[in-house]
């Protein structure tokens, strides 16, 4: 059990680090079980690639908890009903994906879950990160704070998080760089995809969750752990990520992530050209 929970560590922090920055978590995950290989069934596998998520979602409520909390003393009226409205623009935002998330899961996890996919789309994403940093350079945001956000925008913001439906696209890179696209800041963009990822990342290990009980399996002992592990140790990277990126994009672009989506899908498709041609 003790290198599974080694390995569950490994998880944890890769899914920590890359949950949050816009690099993708289920293409790094992806990634990492190509050449780190956990003692599990093929289902828990599948289950656990999401649901470890949720010790990320927990590192947003904690940070974030006074601004999320609409039920605070220390809010007065006007302070309160703008968090209810911060909320409902979230939940605005999540109809799009969880739509296309409840009818596309099965198909999506039967032909996208591959590394070609999560390299294509690596490298397709960062080309746009770094094309779209480009033209925005120098430009004036139109909403330079979270809560000035209407409806209309963050319902567009949802539509572009449906494309991290795709493994290697990214949840927070989509929705930020859509925010991005909108005339919306990056601090405020960052917020809002932190934010967005409580739903929908809650109702993404639901939906896992659920199908994989009902499937009338049960997660032996080594499993449980390396699932408890891999939130935890997720919670406490999240925690340090999280601030360091709000610090990171208060002051730079977001052109160096796209390099490095870029030279990590030129890396993935070399390796396993050159595994496929020796083999």
């Amino acid at each position: 059990m003790l290198i599974e929970i080694l390995k569950a560590i490994l998880f944890g922090i890769v899914e920590g680090i890359t949950e949050w920055l816009p690099i993708s978590s289920t293409g790094h995950l992806i990634l990492l079980d190509e050449f780190i290989k956990l003692d599990v069934s093929p289902e828990f596998y599948e289950m656990f690639q999401v649901v470890i998520q949720l010790g990320a979602i927990l590192a947003v409520v904690v940070l974030f908890f006074h601004k999320l909390n609409p039920f605070s003393s220390k809010k007065g009226e006007i302070q309160k009903k703008k968090t209810w409205d911060l909320w409902f623009k979230v939940v605005v935002a999540v109809i799009p994906s969880a739509v296309l998330g409840l009818l596309l899961d099965d198909w999506m996890d039967a032909h996208l879950y591959n590394y070609v996919v999560v390299a294509v789309t690596l490298i397709l994403y960062g080309v746009a990160f770094i094309f779209v940093e480009k033209q925005n350079k120098g430009l004036e945001p139109r909403v330079a704070d979270v809560h000035a956000i209407d409806y209309r925008t963050a319902l567009l913001i949802g539509a572009f998080q449906c494309l991290s439906l795709i493994p290697g696209t990214s949840r927070s890179g989509s929705t930020i760089l859509g925010g991005i696209l909108l005339g919306v800041s990056r601090p405020a963009a960052a917020e809002f995809s932190f934010f967005l990822a409580i739903p929908t990342m809650l109702g993404a290990s639901a939906l896992k969750l659920v199908k994989y009980l009902f499937e009338g399996l049960v997660p032996t002992s080594t499993e449980v752990a390396v699932l408890i592990t891999g939130c935890v140790v997720s919670f406490i990277v999240s925690m340090v990520v999280i601030k360091a990126l709000m610090e990171y994009v208060r002051k730079r672009s977001f052109s160096a992530f796209g390099v490095y989506r870029i030279i990590l899908g030129a890396v993935v498709i070399g390796y396993y050209l050159v595994t496929e041609f020796v083999m």
